[in-house]
């Protein structure tokens, strides 16, 4: 029985002794907890992804010289940890740590090259599955996308005689991601009648969230134990290899495979010989079921940019965060995510209401903002919006007003808002979502102005059913319900509402989840049902708007494909639809 520590931790890109200490600890907790093997995840040591701190040697250099100290540490007991390694090229790596040194390397093989990974710009391919034996077991290392990838390295190491794979994970967190990763693996599991140990990196890091979510699973798939999510865990769980080498004797489908395979496959070491005798060691004592369930889908989503924002603001060292509040449901939902992730003593809300803010949005306002427990500035923008008019009354005379004047207003509480920032240091947090940036329905060096955007990937149909979500957890409805049931309006016009300017957005984000996330065209469009017109004005206002949204601030990704890192269209061209 071999009895496994997961370390899922929380890196920092580029705290190489941070993550060096979290590591080291979590060894410490492993060898107390008897454990023979301890993993950590991909790029553990550096952070993930490094981007290109990976194209500086002295950074390199260091991160080499953190994974010795490390080795110095694994003393009785093996333990498996992920690097970037520096050779005669840069490889995406996993080293084998046990009695005080660094005993083999394995490469990764298979590099992503889609969605928000980049790798084959950093990376050289390793060239050969590998597997070690520790305490008598064989185990297959690989690296996240090497188990993605259906054959080898993994099935080569399966076929080699592995009754055990390991996989170091770096995998960044979309909606219903988690099960349908876990779902994948459960089957490599089962093809491979080999038991699959993932360990995962959790955390944000930019625009990505790492949700964790580690488990083990045996060789029929079946989870043994799992991690909770968005949060760092040391997952210790016991693993019988001779299970599945068992189950190999009365299922021969890969006899003949395995007898090719057996010499091809590189044995790297041998470790773990001299471990301590375990044949004492008390079971694991789980502080309840040790599969920890998934959440709730929208449930997820919150805890995704709760970790998101915390990680972004605390990682880059910012005390506070302040917002522009008004009343209407995008800001809600912001104040409410950033009381969550830092508590309402770091949290300030600026009520900025001008001629056109209704006596109902800024009383919600004002009364969120005492329910919740956060700071609370207020600044009526009449009298710089009447400076602006009069400055501009003369080139302007003759021109009706229009979006310019409304722009004016969003500008002007962009510029509050920045003053703030300047002075008390502040992170400003825009309060845009993904329906209304991907139509411009937002305004540049406005309230697109700011350090984190933290609804930016989240259609608005979604911020509904998240406020919803929160309110519904709070006993005390700190959430005024006419926040919700108010038809949402800029108020930057008369009587605005965003359905003069837009089609419903029941309509609308079923138009541009399949023009930007799944690159439906028109005649795609109009085969689901969805109104030609509609269709029509939307693609032409998404693709206008591409020069706004690439000058808009980071902001945490959820779906399959976010403004930034995913969706990368030019500004300039002349293609349609």
């Amino acid at each position: 029985m071999l009895r496994l520590a997961l370390a899922q931790i929380n890196a920092v890109v580029g705290d190489i002794h941070g993550n060096e200490a979290k590591i080291v600890e979590a060894i410490q907790r492993a060898r107390t907890a008897r454990a023979d093997l301890v993993l950590t995840p991909e790029c553990a040591i550096a952070g993930y992804p490094a981007e290109d701190l990976l194209l500086k040697e002295h950074f390199l250099r260091d991160v080499g010289a953190s994974l010795h100290r490390i080795a110095e540490q694994c003393q009785d007991v093996v333990a498996v940890v992920g690097f970037p390694e520096r050779a005669q090229d840069v490889y995406n790596s996993a080293a084998v740590l046990a009695d005080g040194e660094v005993k083999a390397i394995y490469r990764k093989m298979n590099l992503p090259n889609y969605g928000v990974f980049d790798e084959m710009r950093y990376f050289q391919t390793g060239s050969t599955p590998a597997i070690i034996e520790v305490a008598g077991a064989r185990v297959g290392l690989t690296v996240c996308e090497d188990i993605w990838q259906p054959g080898p390295p993994a099935s080569h190491e399966a076929l080699a005689g592995a009754t055990l794979i390991v996989n170091l994970s770096a995998s960044p967190y979309e909606q219903a991601k988690p099960q349908r990763r876990e779902q994948m693996i459960q089957q490599r599991a089962r093809d491979y009648l080999c038991p699959v140990a993932f360990c995962a990196l959790v955390g944000g890091q930019d625009e990505l969230v790492f949700d964790g979510h580690s488990f083990v699973c045996d060789h029929e798939g079946e989870i043994l134990a799992r991690s909770p999510g968005f949060g760092e865990d040391l997952l210790l769980v016991d693993v019988d290899p001779s299970a599945a080498a068992a189950a190999r004797l009365r299922d021969t489908r890969h006899r003949v495979s395995a007898r090719d395979f057996e010499d091809r496959v590189a044995m790297l070491c041998q470790v773990g010989v001299d471990l301590p005798d375990h044949a004492d060691r008390a079971p694991i004592e789980y502080d309840g079921d040790p599969v920890t369930p998934f959440l709730e889908p929208d449930a997820e989503v919150y805890a995704a940019l709760v970790i998101g924002l915390r990680d972004y603001v605390e990682k880059n060292g910012f005390k506070e965060i302040v917002l522009g509040l008004s009343g209407g449901i995008d800001s809600t939902l912001v104040v409410l995510l950033a009381v969550d992730a830092l508590g309402p003593e770091r949290v300030n809300c600026v009520v900025m209401p001008s001629r056109y803010s209704s006596e109902g949005t800024q009383s919600d306002a004002r009364v969120l903002a005492e329910n919740l427990g956060v700071n609370l500035l207020e600044f009526p923008i009449e009298g710089p919006m009447n400076a602006y008019e009069e400055l501009l009354a003369a080139p302007f005379e003759g021109h009706a007003p229009d979006v310019t004047e409304e722009n004016l207003q969003a500008r002007i509480r962009g510029n509050l808002l920045m003053a703030l920032s300047n002075k008390f240091g502040w992170l400003v947090l825009t309060t845009g979502n993904k329906s209304e940036l991907s139509v411009g329905y937002s305004t540049l060096y406005g309230d697109m102005a700011g350090g984190f955007a933290v609804i930016k990937d989240v259609w608005k149909l979604l911020v509904y059913r998240l406020v919803d979500l929160r309110a519904a957890r709070d006993p005390e409805n700190r959430v005024p319900r006419s926040i919700v049931d108010r038809p949402p309006s800029a108020e930057l016009a008369p009587d605005q509402k965003d359905e003069d300017s837009l089609p419903p957005y029941e309509i609308l984000d079923r138009i541009l989840s399949g023009y930007v996330e799944h690159d439906l065209g028109r005649d795609q469009l109009v085969e689901q049902g969805l109104p030609a017109e509609d269709i029509e004005r939307a693609l032409r206002l998404v693709d206008l708007a591409e020069y706004k949204r690439r000058q808009s601030p980071p902001g945490i990704r959820i779906t399959t494909k976010a403004f930034g890192r995913d969706r990368r269209m030019p500004i300039t061209q002349g293609y349609r639809g």
